[in-house]
C-alpha cells in the first residue's frame, strides 16, 4: 500500500517518494516473522525521499537491529537479566531472612526471624525491599554473567595467540620478562572482572535495598530512601561498604565461576555428556555458591555491618575494624552468624540462576541466530 504526494506551482515541484507500509507476511518481504525467526520491522528496504533537488536516503533500520540483536554478547546479557529477575522473584523471602540475621536484628535462627516477620508485618515483610531487589538484581545479574562470558572469550583467544606469537613481555633495560599471563585460568580472569565490573556499577542498589529491608519505617520507598541517605552522607552513603565489597567479591566470583565451570566440565567429560539437564545444571550451580559464599562469608559479614551500621549509631570506619567489632562481641563464631540462611538463600539461589540462564541461552542464542 502506498500515498503519494505531488504538488506544483508555476516552474517549481515538491515531489515525495512513494512512501510503503509493508504488508505483514511469513517469510521474505518486507515485514512480518522472517526465515530466521525474527519479527521483522516493516520498514522499507532502501528507503529514498526527495526533497526538490535533495536525495535523502534512509538507512535499513530493521536490518540494524535485527542484527544487533542476533548478537551472542546481547543475548548474555538479557539471559542473565531475565535469569537473575526470576530467581529473586521466587526466592526473595530467603534474602529477607538471611540479612537480618547477618546484621543482627531479631532472631538468631532462620524459623524464629521468620515468625518476627510474619508477626510484625505479615507476608509482605517477607518481600521488604523486593522492588529495589529486583531493580538492583536484573542489571547486577545481566552485567555479572555477560561481564563473565566475554572476558573469558576473550582471555582464551589471546591466550590461544600468546602460545604461537608469545606473550607480552616487559623491557627493563636489556633484560627482557615475559609475563606468563598463559598461566592464568581464562574462567578465574572472567569471574574476577564480573564480580568487580557489577559491583561497581551497581553497588548503591544494594545499598538501597539493605536500607529498606532492616528499617522499612525510616526507608519507605526508593526515592525517599535514595534522598535521605544522600541528603545525610552524599555520594559516599551510596558507596558505603564498596571496600569490602570488592575485597569480599574477588575471591567470592573467581571461586564461584571456577567451581561451576571446572565442576560442570568434569561431569561432563566423565558421563561423556555435551550438555548438562537442568537438575544436573541446579545442583552444581548450588555447591558453586554454597563453596564460594562459605569461603568470603567473613567478609560478607564486615561489609553487611559497614552498609547499615549508621541505622544502629555505630558505624565502623573501615573492614578491618568491622571484622575486630565482631570478634570482641562475638568471638569467631560470630564471623559466621548467619551462614546457615546465607547458605539456605545463596544454594538456591546459584543454582536456580544457572538453571534459568542456560534456559534463556537455548533460546536467545539459537544456533541461527549467531554471527
Amino acid at each position: 500500500m502506498g500515498v503519494e504526494v505531488a504538488a506544483a506551482r508555476g516552474r517549481n515541484k515538491l515531489a515525495f517518494a512513494s512512501i510503503g507500509f509493508a504488508e505483514v507476511r511469513v517469510g521474505g518481504g518486507g515485514g512480518g516473522l522472517k526465515d530466521d525467526g525474527l519479527l521483522g520491522a516493516g520498514l522499507p528496504k532502501d528507503a529514498e525521499y526527495l526533497f526538490g533537488d535533495v536525495s535523502v536516503r534512509m538507512p535499513d533500520v530493521g536490518a540494524a537491529v535485527r542484527t544487533f540483536l542476533r548478537r551472542r554478547e546481547v543475548g548474555e546479557f538479557f539471559s542473565g537479566a531475565l535469569a537473575g529477575a526470576m530467581t529473586k522473584a521466587v526466592l526473595a523471602p530467603l534474602e529477607t531472612i538471611r540479612t537480618r540475621m547477618i546484621v543482627g536484628v531479631g532472631s538468631k535462627h532462620i524459623f524464629g526471624s521468620f515468625v518476627e516477620i510474619m508477626e510484625h508485618n505479615g507476608w509482605q515483610g517477607l518481600w521488604a525491599g523486593n522492588a529495589i531487589n529486583m531493580i538492583r538484581i536484573v542489571p547486577t545479574q545481566a552485567i555479572e554473567l555477560g561481564t563473565f562470558e566475554c572476558v573469558k572469550r576473550s582471555m582464551t583467544s589471546a591466550q590461544e595467540r600468546w602460545k604461537e606469537d608469545g606473550g607480552p613481555k616487559i623491557q627493563l633495560g636489556g633484560l627482557t620478562i615475559e609475563l606468563p599471563l598463559h598461566l592464568l585460568s581464562p574462567v578465574a580472569i572472567g569471574g574476577a572482572a564480573a564480580g568487580i565490573v557489577s559491583t561497581l556499577v551497581c553497588h548503591p542498589l544494594e545499598v538501597l535495598k539493605d536500607r529498606m529491608t532492616i528499617n522499612r519505617e525510616a526507608y519507605p520507598s526508593i526515592a525517599l530512601a535514595f534522598n535521605k541517605i544522600y541528603r545525610t552522607d552524599g555520594l559516599a552513603g551510596l558507596y558505603a561498604g564498596l571496600c569490602p565489597t570488592l575485597v569480599g567479591m574477588l575471591p567470592y566470583s573467581t571461586c564461584y565461576y571456577f567451581m561451576y565451570e571446572t565442576i560442570k566440565t568434569s561431569y561432563c567429560r566423565t558421563h561423556k555428556k555435551k550438555s548438562l539437564s537442568r537438575p544436573e545444571l541446579l545442583i552444581i550451580g548450588a555447591l558453586s555458591g554454597l563453596t564460594a559464599s562459605t569461603i568470603s562469608f567473613p567478609l560478607e559479614v564486615a561489609r553487611k555491618r559497614l552498609m547499615v551500621g549508621a541505622l544502629q549509631g555505630k558505624c565502623p570506619p573501615h573492614m578491618v575494624a568491622a571484622l575486630g567489632e565482631v570478634i570482641r562481641e562475638e568471638g569467631l563464631r560470630g564471623l559466621y552468624r548467619g551462614w546457615a540462611a546465607s547458605s539456605l538463600k545463596v544454594m538456591p539461589t546459584s543454582g536456580m540462576t544457572w538453571v534459568f540462564y542456560e534456559a534463556w541461552k537455548d533460546i536467545l542464542l539459537a544456533p541461527h541466530l549467531h554471527i
